[in-house]
């Protein structure tokens, strides 16, 4: 008889934000029709990082700041899987910030859900990079700063039907290896940082905005900038790549490696620690 990995239940603190979250990503891989033998759930660190537990399908939890270019080796590895990213803004935008940098340039086909809550939750609520200084860090608008971009949206856990079509939109997109598909989701820590009330008055939804074209970057990056000097967050499809050509993945120079003498020095450096 096969055993069977079982979901285990969420340890979050009642309200958290992030149930939402799982629970839009759980609907949005029924609603493609993508089974949990064909999905492989990546998580960092943070209350978010436990996420991979809770779903049932393939999960792996990355190092501090690492859950990208772990989820990037995986997809290179195995195309056909569904892989996602899941973490926090602190993992993603502190420790990781190098690593989404480079994956908004290199453009790998993955999805990446970035639960921002303002604050680093499971060390009791310092201040994250998206509540420090005025104004704070706005991944979004680094994102559309970055041309290679090709999919950057921002959904709020208080909007449940959008979440979870934002979250189905970002993976058909990587699935259909057209790029990284950004998703940053408003996700309230109701312990440390309750911006439920806040959020709720500041943001704005651009899917219902005749005026915003989310196949225009320039267009996009001025809407975000001059909403976020007003006190608004924007939330929606802020920029799609209008083209349904597969992307180009960046892939790093290797011209230099040789891989049969790679191994040789591994195998040496293996056996020297045998003795």
């Amino acid at each position: 008889m096969t055993a069977t990995y079982l979901p285990a239940d969420p340890i979050w603190c009642a309200g958290c934000g992030h149930f939402g979250v799982q629970t839009a990503l759980s609907d949005a891989l029924a609603d493609l029709n993508i089974s949990k033998e064909e999905t492989l759930l990546l998580a960092g660190i943070g209350c978010s990082g436990t996420i991979q537990n809770n779903l049932g399908t393939y999960g792996y939890h990355a190092l501090h700041g690492r859950v990208i270019p772990t989820a990037t080796g995986a997809w290179r590895a195995n195309p056909d899987l569904t892989v996602i990213a899941a973490g926090g803004d602190g993992d993603g935008y502190a420790i990781g910030m190098g690593h989404l940098i480079h994956a908004f340039r290199r453009n790998p086909s993955i999805t990446y859900l970035v639960m921002n809550n303002g604050v680093y939750g499971l060390t009791k609520g310092q201040d994250s990079p998206t509540r420090q200084g005025t104004p704070s860090l706005d991944a979004v608008l680094l994102g559309l700063s970055i041309l290679e971009t090709t999919f950057i949206a921002r959904a709020f856990t208080s909007a449940s039907d959008q979440l979870r079509d934002l979250t189905a939109a970002a993976i058909r997109h990587a699935r259909e290896g057209r790029g990284f598909a950004f998703l940053e989701i408003l996700s309230p820590c109701v312990t440390y940082n309750d911006t439920y009330p806040a959020w709720d008055n500041e943001y704005l939804d651009l899917d219902i905005d005749d005026q915003h074209d989310p196949t225009n970057r320039t267009a996009a990056f001025t809407r975000v900038a001059d909403l976020q000097t007003q006190g608004r967050i924007p939330i929606g499809m802020i920029y799609r790549d209008p083209s349904t050509e597969p992307a180009t993945f960046v892939n790093p120079s290797t011209s230099n490696i040789e891989s049969a003498e790679h191994a040789t020095i591994f195998h040496d450096i293996m056996d020297r620690y045998r003795i």
